[in-house]
């Protein structure tokens, strides 16, 4: 436990355990609160902040961890990250179609900043981005996800046999105890069931990609009927308004949204459990100079065709060449080190080798100072 949650628990007293059995229940309670219950636009805000920082958290999570199991818990926060952006996206519709025609400031500075900031103010951009992010979300993302995960879960669920006969076969050959036996036992059974979980969890994702694209063009049309029919507003006034705060929400919930789903790919697709994707990725990657040399020389050669930008070109192949010198001058360095002296024995100390070990009456070979003798096991090492 860090130090962290020792602190806290400290602060809460004996029922620490109890309190936190109720963080879980009382968090969706809170999420499916935020769909009835009108929110101002500063509480939308903090929320909208702590709904893209709650994804970066999980994504940096998945790119560091090195195992399936250290992040068992993945598929419930997909659940509740999903829940929460559902929630948000219910919340600010509420405020949209309400308050849409008093500004683009109705729905809080943080939908106003993705609606002006990002898009240019301008919803036909808006919209052609939120498009491509949809596109990109679910059918290039979470499709590959969902796919990796469902093959996964089912080659996890077919090895466990073996794995379980292998485990058996270790502890009869006396390799491991029956504690280790039992704990590679329990941490089989969580991989298929975590693998088999995150099957049913990159749902999720797939549904909430759609539901967000839903969502945008109900707000659309609700809103664009809404400034017309009830607030008298001309066709361009209401489209300024309530369809750049619809694209501005629907950005702001895509966002995270990808982000969740980029951390659900990488755990899903990652193989091998000894180092992180991004050593993973460092390690295999860039460690050849061979393939960094030649990438170098095609983009050189790309830069210096007339017409091309020649700066970016030859500065990526100028890098590029340069690592592959290092990686190079490194590998001759290791390749050319001085190999460390075997440990040479004590002058004068007594060593013997078992001649026929099966026999209880064999002999062994005596060394002093360079001499050799033959002497019965029994009286080896006794004396000199």
């Amino acid at each position: 436990m860090n130090p962290l949650m020792q602190q806290f628990q400290g602060w809460l007293g004996p029922n620490a355990k109890a309190i936190k059995a109720l963080m879980a229940p009382l968090v969706v309670v809170m999420i499916l609160a935020m769909m009835v219950l009108p929110l101002p636009p500063f509480a939308l805000d903090l929320l909208f902040t702590f709904n893209i920082a709650m994804a970066l958290m999980v994504m940096m999570v998945a790119a560091y961890m090195v195992r399936p199991l250290d992040f068992a818990a993945f598929p419930a926060v997909i659940l509740l990250t999903t829940l929460l952006r559902l929630s948000l996206n219910v919340a600010s519709t509420r405020v949209v179609l309400l308050e849409g025609h008093t500004g683009a400031a109705a729905a809080g500075k943080v939908i106003e900043s993705f609606g002006h900031f990002l898009i240019g103010g301008n919803f036909a951009v808006g919209l052609i981005v939120f498009a491509i992010l949809v596109v990109i979300n679910f059918v290039v993302v979470t499709k590959g996800a969902e796919r990796i995960a469902e093959v996964g879960a089912r080659f996890t669920l077919d090895a466990m046999p073996g794995k379980q006969m292998a485990i058996d076969a270790d502890m009869n050959a006396g390799l491991i105890d029956e504690k280790e036996a039992k704990r590679r036992r329990a941490e089989v059974g969580e991989e298929a069931e975590f693998f088999g979980s995150m099957d049913g969890a990159s749902k999720y994702v797939r549904g909430d990609a759609m539901a967000g694209l839903l969502i945008l063009f109900i707000n659309i049309i609700g809103g664009f009927v809404i400034g017309v029919v009830q607030h008298d507003l001309s066709a361009s006034q209401a489209a300024d308004s309530y369809i750049l705060l619809a694209v501005g929400d629907a950005l702001v919930a895509q966002i995270p949204a990808l982000l969740i789903s980029v951390a659900a790919a990488m755990v899903v697709s990652r193989v091998g459990k000894e180092q992180d994707v991004g050593s993973q990725i460092t390690k295999q990657v860039f460690s050849s100079p061979r393939s960094l040399a030649i990438v170098a020389s095609v983009l050189a050669v790309l830069g210096s065709i007339p017409g091309m930008p020649h700066i970016v070109f030859l500065l990526i192949a100028a890098g590029l060449g340069y690592g592959a010198w290092m990686l190079r001058q490194r590998q001759q360095r290791d390749k050319n080190a001085p190999k460390s002296a075997p440990v040479s024995a004590r002058p004068g100390a007594w060593s013997f080798t078992i001649v026929n070990p099966a026999r209880r009456s064999g002999s062994a070979s005596c060394t002093n100072r360079g001499s050799t003798s033959t002497c019965p096991v029994s009286q080896c090492g006794r004396t000199r």
